[in-house]
């Protein structure tokens, strides 16, 4: 089993039970994720060594964030400790054709106030063969994108394979910006993950004959996104998730895998969803096991999608799921019976 280094904020989760909407509660569940950290659970999860790096407080708020990972395996002895807050996400669930809502509360959070002095990375990847970030982690600040840089190019020397998730938020930064930003770290990257969205709102590639908000996804059109998508940055391979939205509560879920030769489609889908946050964190942290694991590029997208489709069933960022609970919904056994 191979080492990953994954690198990012971990925020606390609020969130009113259910299908409550903000306004009608008086109390909220609190947890923990980010994307990240989530991929680093999901690996743990799959018995790779998963360590995450990030900035916490040295509060008992910031040690409850990392007691949440520890608790799943997770290495957390290279966390920097300082700042004075944790971040902050609310979510409310969607449900039908109510979207679900995401409110940050991040500034000023201690990864807002991390330093190239709070890592060493070259320690840091001692013994590791896989490092993953994703475009929220640049996007919290100029600093914070140097970091991001500088664990680039010290993963690219200690000959570390590197993936990153696209993963634009509009509420972090604008289009511009992370084209400009990620233009340069994607120079670094070997694997790319993306949505139906991520390329065009980043790089201005877009998907030919689709319609996200419709529920519409065109496979050639995702084929051409792919290509571009590798010539233009030299990536190995870039992996895009494509769902079909048709409401809150269901989706059409599959995916695509591009070598830079062929394409390879998994199955699709039918998914009821009880928690979409983290979903594709978890195809991430599916796909680096996959590859981690020596699958064939079909077995690959196979695995990730299927690792995904079952994490949209948990609730919480984290995929509490095992490698064989994959392994049996990617061979076809989708049925949902009880095991006894």
């Amino acid at each position: 089993m191979g080492k990953v280094v994954t690198f990012g904020e971990l925020m606390l989760r609020l969130a009113p039970e259910g299908y409550y909407r903000f306004v009608q509660v008086d109390t909220f569940g609190a947890t923990f994720g980010g994307g990240e950290a989530n991929v680093a659970v999901s690996l743990a999860n799959y018995g790779f060594d998963a360590s995450f790096v990030t900035k916490l407080p040295k509060h008992e708020i910031g040690q409850a964030a990392i007691n949440s990972l520890r608790k799943y395996g997770v290495d957390v002895s290279d966390i920097a400790r300082g700042g004075d807050r944790v971040g902050i996400y609310y979510l409310e669930k969607g449900a039908s054709q109510r979207p679900s809502k995401v409110i940050y509360d991040r500034a000023g959070s201690s990864i807002y106030t991390a330093s190239k002095e709070d890592f060493d990375w070259k320690k840091i990847f001692d013994g590791a063969d896989w490092f993953h970030f994703t475009g929220i982690t640049p996007a919290l600040n100029d600093d914070v994108a140097a970091i991001c840089m500088e664990a680039c190019k010290a993963a690219k020397e200690a000959g570390v394979k590197i993936s990153c998730d696209l993963n634009y938020r509009n509420k972090l930064w604008s289009k511009e910006k992370a084209g400009q930003v990620m233009e340069q770290l994607c120079k670094y990257v070997d694997v790319c993950i993306a949505n139906e969205e991520d390329a065009a709102d980043v790089f201005g590639i877009h998907a030919a004959n689709t319609d996200v908000t419709a529920g519409e996804v065109n496979h050639e059109g995702y084929k051409d996104v792919a290509k571009q998508l590798a010539d233009r940055f030299g990536f190995e391979k870039v992996a895009i998730t494509l769902r079909e939205s048709l409401s809150a509560n269901d989706n059409n879920w599959s995916a695509m895998l591009y070598d830079g030769s062929e394409y390879y489609f998994s199955k699709k889908y039918k998914m009821h969803i009880v928690d979409r946050v983290g979903g594709g964190d978890s195809f991430g942290g599916g796909l680096i096991a996959a590859q981690l694991s020596g699958y064939d590029a079909q077995r690959t997208i196979e695995f990730a999608v299927a690792a995904s489709c079952l994490k949209h069933s948990i609730e919480g960022d984290y995929n509490m799921v095992s490698m064989e609970e994959v392994e049996k919904l990617a061979g076809g056994d989708g049925s949902g019976r009880v095991q006894r």
